[in-house]
């Protein structure tokens, strides 16, 4: 393990930590001072990477209380993987040395819903949006192999699909698991009750 990295499983730990901080409402806000902001100006040495939804509702470093250079985070519609993401990814494995790369869905995410009811309706979006839908699309057709009902499964397969799909296409992200550099874990946030749960891991925690 690089130095000063936590091992990932220290890494989960705390951050777990602080989601029950958020979750009971005591939460701490740690490094959110001016001490921690200057000790930081000429490096940053987060403890893990955060990929995650856009909502406004799922801002990182609040549902985890964490604070300045804690996490490195990487935000699109849905979690939806692209070029940029996956460089971003591997940036933070290969030269930050994250131990910890955390995929972090939610239930009720508009872009699950409107890919769910592009498979049941046939008709995509416009724009952009398309290109969105089009990458969830294979998450859904797996949910509903798997007996997927609701959003809120689809949104948990699309977490484990997200997670599978990631570290396929990328030798770095691979080759950081496999070597027990780096692990992954998928989560689905509550929005009702702050939570972070679990859904899915890669690698030793």
């Amino acid at each position: 393990m690089p130095e000063n990295q936590p091992a990932p499983a220290e890494a989960w730990q705390k951050l777990q930590e602080g989601n029950a901080r958020f979750v009971s409402g005591a939460v701490a806000h740690p490094n959110q001072n001016a001490a921690r902001r200057s000790s930081l100006t000429e490096s940053q040495n987060p403890m893990a990477v955060i990929f995650g939804c856009s909502d406004s509702r799922l801002a990182a470093e609040i549902i985890f209380d964490v604070g300045l250079g804690d996490v490195f985070v990487v935000r699109t519609a849905g979690q939806v993987i692209d070029d940029a993401v996956m460089g971003s990814l591997e940036f933070s494995v290969d030269v930050l040395n994250v131990p910890l790369i955390v995929v972090l869905g939610h239930d009720s995410c508009g872009a699950v819903a409107t890919t769910v009811r592009s498979a049941e309706t046939g008709e995509f979006p416009e724009g952009y949006v398309r290109d969105l839908v089009e990458r969830i699309t294979p998450s859904i057709v797996a949910a509903q192999q798997a007996g997927a009902m609701s959003v809120n499964e689809a949104v948990e397969e699309h977490v484990k699909q997200t997670v599978r799909r990631m570290t396929g296409r990328s030798r770095v992200l691979h080759e950081a698991v496999e070597s027990g550099k780096t692990a992954v874990v998928g989560v689905t946030y509550r929005l009702a009750e702050g939570r972070a749960d679990l859904v899915t891991r890669l690698g030793q925690l």
